[in-house]
């Protein structure tokens, strides 16, 4: 509403102070957070930690990461978790996972423990780890998918034997200031709390074991501690207009603020270059963002129409690999055909199935590569109306919201959604009629 109001002034410079006052007065302007995701409300990573055996001088734990989130996961170069102990504890052996730092070992005769840092930091194996140094879930080089799009593939775990830490459940104390990077900031997690111990089916399904002491870490994402700026944009076209609304400018930054590459750079596989292959470096545009998501309504027919989605990378140094889109439309209870996506409802409403999770095929379209000409995938999409409530009227055609990898994206203001033919004048017409009834108010007022 805001640039809509800013470009009728642009063509009406000779309106009074005052109504422009009256205008910015009438606007309700705040700073959203969002560290609460309406369209996954109980989405969090858990963190369970599993006592399985006491050794001399501590235990044997399991530790299990699980990532509860439908539609956020965590790319290369993966998850790294760091905790502070709450005593004088060391790992002497680690299997499935691996401390960053040994630290001082020095006081230790014969062989040093694994690590003896009072704040460790424990990152995944790689893929090919001798079967030797495994266990189940590890080894993925700290890659974890998202819950709805591969629930198998959503879970991590490594085994830690700790010492001088305690050998009962009373003597055993609980780590402090659990942290989780994925790779970067963004997480938040909270404090340990002791649960009832976890329990173990055995394998001929006829005996239960459980374990001897059990606590879980709660960590919940926000977009806005991850990055100071949007990392996606949307733009939007239709067939019965001839505009094509572009991604809000400096959506995700200014050219200005920002270090950015021309598409006709010459020698610009010698400029995307770096020895930081996973600092951004996205092609100038006038959003500056490394991703577009691009709605254009295609098709209209008598019972269905039509949409064409096309995502668009313009960062020159990174591959997104099993990326996803969440798209918030209220004809996604008529979804008929998908084209080369793979596709999941969500409700986060309950009943109302308004929300898509979309992804790509398996070898196929699910490595969005890096800016360039191979830089984009495209689908579409095929709805039933539903003659109760469809419309092209008042931009109802597009998206409500779109999230590419879990993180919100930057909508263009809904003035400058593509109208229906004649709709454009209709608009400003009644602003026109809202702005003279406002001044034929002052002056009534006035002589009163």
């Amino acid at each position: 509403m805001m640039a809509f109001f800013f470009s009728f002034m642009s063509h009406h410079k000779a309106l009074p102070a005052c109504l422009v006052f009256f205008f910015l007065l009438s606007c309700t302007c705040f700073t959203s957070t969002e560290a609460y995701d309406a369209l996954d409300p109980n989405g969090n990573i858990t963190i369970k930690w599993d006592i399985i055996s006491w050794t001399p001088d501590g235990y044997v734990a399991v530790v299990t990461m699980n990532n509860f989130q439908q539609y956020r996961h965590i790319a290369a170069p993966g998850w790294s978790m760091g905790w502070t102990w709450a005593k004088k504890e060391v790992i002497w052996s680690m299997m499935g996972g691996q401390t960053t730092e040994q630290g001082d070992c020095s006081k230790f005769k014969g062989s040093p423990p694994h690590c003896c840092k009072k704040d460790p930091t424990v990152v995944d194996l790689l893929p090919g780890t001798p079967y030797n140094q495994q266990i189940a879930n590890c080894c993925k080089g700290g890659v974890l998918s998202s819950w709805a799009q591969d629930p198998t593939n959503a879970v991590a775990s490594f085994q830690v034997s700790v010492g001088r830490a305690g050998t009962t459940n009373r003597t055993v104390k609980v780590p402090k200031n659990f942290t989780l990077k994925a790779p970067g900031p963004g997480y938040t997690c909270g404090p340990a709390k002791i649960v009832p111990p976890t329990k173990f089916i055995q394998s001929d399904k006829r005996r239960v074991t459980q374990a001897l002491m059990t606590w879980n870490v709660t960590c919940t994402y926000s977009q806005f501690l991850a990055q100071k700026t949007p990392t996606c944009c949307v733009s939007l076209s239709s067939f019965y207009n001839d505009t094509i609304v572009p991604c809000p400018t400096c959506s995700c930054g200014c050219k200005s603020n920002s270090s950015c590459v021309n598409a006709d750079t010459p020698h610009l596989a010698s400029v995307v270059s770096g020895k930081n292959n996973f600092a951004p470096l996205v092609q100038c545009t006038s959003h500056m963002c490394p991703v577009r998501v691009h709605w254009h309504v295609k098709l209209n027919y008598k019972e269905y129409w039509r949409v064409k989605v096309t995502i668009t990378n313009f960062n020159y140094r990174m591959n997104y690999s099993e990326w996803n889109l969440v798209v918030q439309h209220p004809n996604f209870d008529n979804l008929t055909q998908l084209f080369s996506f793979n596709y999941k409802s969500l409700t986060p409403y309950g009943d109302i199935n308004d929300t898509a999770m979309l992804w790509g095929v398996k070898f196929y379209n699910d490595f969005l590569n890096e800016a360039g000409p191979n830089g984009n995938v495209q689908s579409e999409l095929l709805f039933r109306k539903d003659k109760a409530t469809f419309t092209f009227e008042k931009g109802w055609a597009f998206p409500r919201r779109i999230y590419f990898n879990g993180d919100n994206c930057v909508m263009p203001p809904p003035d400058a959604y593509p109208w229906l033919p004649n709709a454009g004048s209709q608009k400003e017409a009644s602003l026109l009629v809202l702005v003279l009834a406002y001044l034929v108010s002052l002056v009534f007022y006035a002589y009163a």
